[in-house]
C-alpha cells in the first residue's frame, strides 16, 4: 500500500474560447481597481483584447517581461508599479511573464490575473524561479500562486508551431516528473496521465494543421493538469537540470525542457520502472524516453543542447552545479552520470539507440477509409478498429519485416494443425485469455446465474445420448465419481429437459479425442434433465493436464517459460428452450493451478472462484446402490442459467 498526503492549491481556473471578455469582471471579484498589465516583446500585440477588457481598470503597462525572470527587470517593474500605484497585477503570455508576475506579487502581495498564450503551466504553481548574476533558484509561496487563471484557446491560436512544441513538451515534463515524486498521489498519478495522454495526441495534430481548435483546447487543459501537478508534489532531476541549464548558461527554457526530456527519463528507468510503463502507455508506445524523443522529432522540435548553443566544454561544470545540492530522486545522482546524461543531450541521441519510428498515421487513415462503404455498421466498426489497433501494434513495437513474415509463418502453422478434433486457434484464443474476455463480455452480466468458462478446444458436436445414471468414462482407470447435478433458472425454479452435454479428460489429462486407439467416444455424452431438472450419471474424478503442447501455441509457451497445464475440471454445456446457453466448467477444488493470482495459474485464464467446488471423498455404497471398491467421489452442484 502506498500511503500519501494530498493539498489542494487554490487557483480560480476560467477556460474556454473568448474568456479574455471576462478579465475585467475576475479583476474587480478580486477587489482590483488600477492594473498593471504585464507581457513581453513578443505578445505586445496580442494583449490588445486584454486592454480593451479591461477598460478604465487599466493604470499602466510593463512590456518587458525576460526569459528566466532577472532580478533586474522586477526591479524595473517594481518601480512603474509603485509610479502607477497598481492594486492588481494582469499578465498575459508565457512562462516569462507569469513569472514576473509572480516575483512581483510576492513582493507586494498584490492579486495575480494570469492569461497564458503558451502552455508553460506555471500560472498554477506556487514556485518562481529568478535569475541573479547568472545562476537561478526557486522558492515556493502560496503568496506565488496566481489568484485567477483565464485560459482563453484563442489566444494560443497565434502560437507558432514551433514554439507550441517545445511549450507543450514543457508542459509534459511537468506531469512525468509528477509521478515518480516523492509526494506522489493518485490525484497527481491521474492528472498527469491524463496531461501526458493529451500532449502526445495533440502535438502531431496541431504541427498537421496549427489552426486546430480541439487540439488546441486539447494542449491548453494538459497545460494546466500538468502545472496543478507540479504545484502539488516536488521537482526533481530534470527540472533542476534545466534550471541549471537556463540560469547559469542562458538556454531557452522550453527548448531547454525539450532536449533533456527523454534523456532524464532515460537516466531515471531502470528505477521507476512502473512509472516509465505507465507513461509508454499513455504515450501510445512501449518505452517511455525514446517515445518522447520520436514525438519531438515527429513534431519537428530540437533534440540536442548543440542546437541550442551549448558548448560541450560546459558539461562538465553543469553536472557539477546540478549535482551540488542533494535533491529528491528515483536515481541516485552522480556527478558522473549526469556528465553523461548531458553528452547524450548535447549529441541529441535518441535514448535506446536506433532510428525513430515514421508517423504511419497516413497508411491507417487510407486503410480505414477504405471499408467506408462497408453495408454493416457493426461490422465496419469491428474491421476498422481492429486494422486501428494493428497497425499500432505495428509501429508501437517498430516490428521487422521478419518477425511479421514469423507472425504469419505461425499462424501459417496453427491453420495446418487444425482438424475437426484439435482447434489450434482456439487454443491460441485461450492461451491469450481473449476466449476469456469474449466470455466475460458476454456471459458476466446476470450476476443470480453460474458463470461460463470457455468452452476449450476439445468439445465435439453431437456428443453420444446417455441415460440418467449411466457411465461414461467407458471402463477408463480412475477414481469412480458420482455427479448428481440439477438446472434450474435464476430463481431457483427446476428446468426439465434441458440439454447437458458433458466431456472431460481422464485420469492421464487426455480426451477420448487425443487417443487413436480408443473405440468410440469415452468421458464425454448428452443427458436431459428430468422433471426435476436433474442429470445424474458416472465418470471418473477429472485430473490437470497439459494442453497439447506439439503445435504452434505449445512452442509459444515454451518459448515465453509458460506452462501448459490446466487445473482438473469437467465441462457442461447446457441449453433449454427459453433459457440462455451456457458453457462452463466445474473445478476440483484443492486441485493445482487454480491459483489465479500467481503465473502458475490455469493456463487458459478459465477458472472463477465460484466454479471452484468439493469433489466430497467417499466410501461405501453410493446413491444409486451401487458398491464402490475404495473411495469414490460425490459431486453435488446447481447450475442457474438465464432466461
Amino acid at each position: 500500500m502506498r500511503g500519501f498526503v494530498y493539498s489542494a492549491h487554490p487557483v480560480r481556473v476560467v477556460f474556454g474560447s473568448g474568456t479574455v471578455a471576462q478579465v475585467r469582471e475576475e479583476v474587480a471579484r478580486l477587489g482590483g481597481k488600477r492594473v498593471l498589465l504585464l507581457s513581453g516583446p513578443s505578445v505586445r500585440d496580442a494583449a490588445q483584447p486584454v486592454r480593451d477588457a479591461l477598460g478604465p481598470l487599466l493604470a499602466a503597462e510593463f512590456d518587458g517581461a525576460a526569459m528566466h525572470t532577472p532580478v533586474e527587470v522586477t526591479g524595473q517593474a517594481l518601480e512603474v508599479l509603485a509610479e502607477h500605484e497598481a492594486d492588481c497585477l494582469v499578465a498575459i503570455g508565457g512562462g516569462s511573464t507569469t513569472g514576473l508576475a509572480k516575483a512581483l506579487a510576492v513582493r507586494t502581495d498584490l492579486p495575480q490575473v494570469i492569461l497564458p498564450t503558451t502552455y508553460a503551466g506555471s500560472e498554477v504553481t506556487p514556485v518562481l524561479g529568478e535569475t541573479d548574476n547568472g545562476r537561478k533558484t526557486t522558492r515556493s509561496s502560496p503568496a506565488i500562486l496566481p489568484e485567477t487563471v483565464i485560459y482563453d484557446v484563442d489566444l494560443t491560436l497565434g502560437l507558432p508551431v514551433a514554439v507550441s512544441v517545445t511549450s507543450g513538451v514543457n508542459a509534459m515534463a511537468h506531469a512525468v516528473e509528477a509521478l515518480y515524486a516523492p509526494q506522489a498521489n493518485p490525484i497527481v498519478d491521474g492528472m498527469a496521465l491524463d496531461a501526458i495522454t493529451r500532449i502526445a495526441r495533440s502535438l502531431p495534430a496541431l504541427v498537421d494543421d496549427p489552426s486546430d481548435v480541439d487540439a488546441r483546447a486539447d494542449l491548453l487543459q494538459a497545460a494546466w493538469l500538468a502545472g496543478t501537478c507540479l504545484a502539488t508534489v516536488g521537482m526533481g532531476l530534470h527540472h533542476k537540470l534545466c534550471h541549471t541549464l537556463g540560469g547559469s548558461f542562458d538556454l531557452p527554457h522550453a527548448e531547454t525542457h525539450t532536449v533533456i526530456l527523454p534523456h532524464v527519463m532515460a537516466y531515471n528507468a531502470p528505477a521507476a520502472t512502473e512509472v516509465m510503463t505507465r507513461i509508454a502507455a499513455a504515450l501510445g508506445t512501449t518505452d517511455a524516453p525514446s517515445g518522447v524523443h520520436d514525438l519531438v522529432v515527429r513534431c519537428g522540435g530540437p533534440t540536442s543542447l548543440r542546437e541550442l548553443g551549448m558548448s560541450l566544454d560546459d558539461v562538465p561544470h553543469a553536472a557539477e552545479l546540478a549535482t551540488a545540492k542533494p535533491y529528491p530522486n528515483p536515481r541516485e545522482l552522480t556527478r558522473e552520470g549526469i556528465e553523461d546524461l548531458l553528452r547524450q543531450a548535447w549529441h541529441g541521441t535518441r535514448p535506446g539507440g536506433g532510428r525513430a519510428v515514421p508517423d504511419l498515421g497516413w497508411l491507417t487513415r487510407q486503410v480505414v477509409a477504405s471499408f467506408d462503404q462497408t453495408p454493416d455498421p457493426r461490422a465496419k466498426q469491428l474491421v476498422t478498429d481492429l486494422v486501428r489497433r494493428l497497425h499500432h501494434y505495428v509501429t508501437a513495437n517498430d516490428v521487422t519485416q521478419d518477425e511479421w513474415q514469423y507472425a504469419i509463418d505461425f499462424l501459417t502453422r496453427a491453420g495446418h494443425i487444425t482438424t475437426d478434433t484439435r482447434q489450434e486457434f482456439v487454443l491460441l484464443s485461450d492461451v491469450l485469455g481473449v476466449s476469456s474476455a469474449v466470455d466475460l463480455l458476454t456471459n458476466s452480466r446476470t450476476p443470480d446465474t453460474t458463470p461460463s468458462a470457455v468452452l476449450g478446444p476439445f468439445y465435439v458436436e453431437g456428443p453420444p445420448a446417455a441415460e440418467h445414471g449411466s457411465d461414461i468414462s467407458g471402463g477408463l482407470p480412475g477414481t469412480p465419481m458420482w455427479a448428481d447435478i440439477r438446472v434450474t433458472g435464476p430463481d431457483g425454479e427446476p428446468v426439465p429437459d434441458a440439454v447437458v452435454d458433458v466431456w472431460q479428460s481422464n485420469e492421464d489429462g487426455y480426451y477420448d479425442v487425443q487417443l487413436p486407439d480408443l473405440d468410440g467416444p469415452v468421458l464425454r455424452a448428452r443427458f436431459r434433465s428430468d422433471a426435476d431438472g436433474r442429470v445424474r450419471f458416472w465418470s471418473i474424478l477429472p485430473k490437470e493436464y497439459p494442453i497439447p503442447e506439439d503445435g504452434p501455441v505449445g512452442q509459444m509457451l515454451a518459448a515465453t517459460g509458460r506452462h501448459p497445464w490446466r487445473a482438473p475440471h469437467v465441462h457442461f454445456m447446457i441449453k433449454a428452450p427459453g433459457h440462455q446457453q451456457l458453457i462452463t466448467q466445474l473445478f476440483v477444488r484443492g486441485g493445482p493451478y487454480l491459483d489465479t493470482s500467481s503465473g502458475r495459474g490455469d493456463t487458459v485464464f478459465g477458472v472463477k472462484d465460484s466454479l471452484v467446488v468439493d469433489f466430497v471423498p467417499r466410501h461405501g455404497p453410493a446413491p444409486d446402490g451401487r458398491a464402490v471398491d475404495g473411495e469414490w467421489r460425490l459431486l453435488e452442484f446447481t447450475f442457474r442459467i438465464a432466461r
